[in-house]
């Protein structure tokens, strides 16, 4: 069976920059840190006392007051990013074939707030056991999902990816591939996190991958930088509306732009530590090209990784230059976790929105916060440091990489006859 092809038709983005797509685009244009000081908790006596959080969402805008209760706040987020996708896209339930339509939704790790409250609840009890009843239903990782299709009445494919930091683009490439088979006509795909919790805080301290520049919060998330020391948590959502294309133009939806392949690939080594020679991230963007049936000079710009980490930003970067050649050296390369933070399981989705945007508005959004180069980055590579930069695009590439050693990476093209 020939394979059909997907364009995006809807985007919705709940981040640290902003509430809506433009407010989060708006953001990552001027380089703004979404970073400041744990509101969610009393983070007094943790090592790292900041993170890039959502701010001013107030759930009851899109979800009624009852059913909030019933909910952990990274469905709070997928509701709400998926509300604006879907608007953005024009679906109406009535209008399309809703057995069709599916929802393949993300998270690294789901309801982490709300297993925090029940078992804290439950250690400072008599140990008698009282539990929520929607304690499990909140927080298992595919309720979402499923959520996300009661809510619209999609009838579709339906399930959860996670693979870490990489679970929303796996969503994407996977949505993809189902509607390139004929198993769907429109997928949500995407991703949410709220994990700037005191486990989430806690346990990345723990593991010592976390900055602790708490003297400066907006400039601790700092990619390429020599003084680089660890990630910054994020929270939020992002959601990528995927469409058949001849269904699309059929009823006349706007495109933002052609989806072309996907890679999946897996570093084998360690936990939490990327290959050295960054043999998986090689993998995965050749794998990416050649699903997408394209050649290495067709891309200008990477939406990479960039964490801000000491060692997985030297081995990402180490795996384009091995992959791309010279060719790296006619790109754009950026992070923009230097202005969102890390949102995990959601970092995937908010980026290949990121770099949808580029692709529509030839802008490369920066890598803030760079200060000080680090040797072990070659000067000649353009890492976009701290203003946007204008850039005609015709294709763009998107990495995710998570513990475990998970890779994906997606392209995206302007949409051609």
């Amino acid at each position: 069976m020939a394979s059909r092809r997907v364009v995006v038709t809807g985007l919705g983005a709940l981040t640290p920059l902003g509430n809506s797509v433009p407010e989060y685009w708006e953001g990552l244009v001027a380089g703004k840190s979404g970073a400041d000081f744990i509101t969610r908790f009393d983070a007094t006596n943790f090592k790292t006392r900041f993170a890039c959080e959502v701010k001013n969402f107030d759930p009851t805008s899109v979800i009624e007051k009852k059913e909030v209760r019933r909910m952990d706040p990274f469905l709070h987020y997928a509701i709400a990013a998926v509300e604006e996708a879907v608007q953005d896209a024009g679906i109406k339930s009535e209008e399309v074939n809703v057995d069709r339509v599916g929802v393949i939704w993300a998270s690294g790790i789901g309801g982490i707030k709300t297993f925090e409250e029940e078992v804290f609840a439950f250690a400072k009890g008599d140990g008698t056991p009282r539990f929520n009843p929607f304690f499990i239903p909140k927080m298992i990782s595919d309720i979402a999902a499923g959520m996300i299709s009661i809510r619209y009445g999609f009838r579709g494919v339906n399930f959860a990816t996670v693979s870490a930091c990489a679970s929303s683009t796996h969503s994407i490439i996977i949505a993809a591939d189902c509607i390139r088979m004929g198993r769907a006509d429109i997928i949500i795909s995407g991703g949410s996190e709220a994990s700037v919790t005191a486990p989430g805080v806690g346990g990345f301290n723990a593991m010592k991958a976390l900055s602790e520049r708490n003297d400066s919060p907006q400039t601790a998330s700092r990619p390429f930088d020599l003084d680089r020391d660890g990630f910054v948590l994020g929270e939020g959502a992002g959601a990528l509306i995927l469409e058949e294309y001849e269904h699309a133009v059929k009823r006349g939806a706007k495109i933002y732009a052609e989806y072309m392949g996907g890679g999946m690939s897996a570093d084998a080594y360690h936990m939490t530590a990327p290959h050295p020679d960054g043999l998986g991230a090689q993998l995965v963007m050749k794998d990416a090209l050649r699903d997408a049936n394209m050649q290495l000079e067709e891309l200008e710009y990477i939406n990479v990784h960039g964490t801000s980490t000491p060692i997985g930003d030297p081995q990402e970067i180490k795996a384009i230059q091995t992959v791309f050649g010279e060719h790296a050296y006619k790109m754009n390369i950026s992070s923009t976790k230097s202005m969102t933070g890390h949102l995990l399981g959601a970092a995937g989705a908010i980026e290949a929105i990121a770099s949808v945007l580029a692709l529509n508005n030839g802008i490369i959004p920066p890598t803030i916060n760079h200060f000080t180069d680090d040797p072990v980055f070659d000067t000649r590579l353009n890492l976009t440091f701290n203003k946007a930069q204008y850039r005609e695009l015709n294709a763009v590439l998107s990495n995710t990489f998570g513990f475990g050693g998970h890779n994906a990476s997606v392209i995206f093209k302007k949409l051609s006859s």
